[in-house]
């Protein structure tokens, strides 16, 4: 009866006003078009490149550019998207969309996140099925649990499946294949103190798990450190231990903060975010690297 009522009263509460509900966070067809590219994804097969990773996949690989290179690709990355919902996003996908590769834009700072937002995106903006209630038992945190319930009540109450979101949403445009791109913006370069990224085994052990789910499928897994302004990027005093625990894993890795020399202040847009004209340069770098190597 506890449990019937509590239900209850988180779908009558949500819409009370946000001071009043503190646990209550619906990122339901808001920031990212976490929503239209999960919609998406559901017709994707037999594809070239699926991209993974936090919001500097779905920011930084430009799927129209690769098309032009003939290469078919979609992007199921995710704000602040942690190895957990990874690994959730694939299990749900994976098989049907069949790629030849995966790209996994690794960003350290994911790798000690909790992954909270990352969850109530993709329960608030995906499908419920039994992926849903892993990954908010998962999270094992009332916001999460509160997510859920709704996304129940919404599923059930509405036509989930005829809603829709717009393609441009202030300074983002959806881009058909899962990337999107923000109105072109420059940053102002500044400088930053030194720190560590910090490093979570949980999360690398996921990481393994993420590679194995793809092996078993036949389907190779290449690691990419997407780049981040350089005055950010040197503030880390531990960027060659980011290295060392990627280049010993049996895949391959490609950190474009060395690769790609690029400008603060021409290529982004925030401190970790590249711009348009970043992005083309990041694309077509990592394209010829990719041929480089006969992959």
């Amino acid at each position: 009866m506890s449990l019937f009522i509590y239900m209850l009263l988180v779908i009558l509460w949500w819409n009370a006003p946000g001071a009043f509900k503190p646990n209550v966070n619906d990122p339901f067809r808001s920031y990212g078009h976490t929503f239209s590219r999960l919609r998406e994804a559901d017709s994707v097969t037999d594809i070239d490149i699926l991209f993974i990773g936090s919001s500097h996949s779905y920011r930084g690989f430009d799927t129209r550019i690769f098309e032009r290179n003939g290469l078919a690709t979609f992007n199921l990355g995710s704000g602040a998207q942690t190895p957990m919902q990874t690994k959730i996003l694939l299990s749900r996908y994976l098989d049907k969309m069949s790629p030849k590769k995966i790209i996994y834009e690794i960003y350290p700072g994911t790798l000690s996140l909790d992954g909270l937002e990352s969850t109530l995106d993709i329960i608030a903006n995906d499908k419920v099925d039994y992926l849903s209630f892993l990954l908010g038992f998962k999270q094992f945190n009332i916001r999460s649990t509160n997510m859920l319930i709704y996304s129940i009540y919404r599923t059930l109450t509405s036509d989930f499946e005829r809603l829709e979101e717009p393609d441009i949403k202030g300074k983002d445009k959806y881009i058909s294949g899962g990337y999107v791109e923000k109105e072109l913006r420059f940053f102002k370069k500044v400088n930053y103190p030194s720190q560590n990224w910090q490093l979570n085994s949980e999360k690398l052990f996921v990481v393994d798990e993420i590679v194995d789910l793809a092996n078993q499928c036949g389907i190779e897994t290449v690691f990419v450190f997407a780049p981040i302004t350089e005055s950010l990027y040197n503030s880390y005093c531990n960027n060659n231990r980011i290295d060392s625990v990627f280049k010993n894993k049996k895949e391959k890795y490609f950190n474009f903060n060395i690769l790609l020399n690029l400008d603060d202040s021409l290529h982004f847009y925030d401190a970790h975010h590249l711009n348009q004209n970043g992005v083309e340069m990041f694309n077509e770098a990592l394209i010829d690297m990719l041929n480089s190597k006969g992959m």
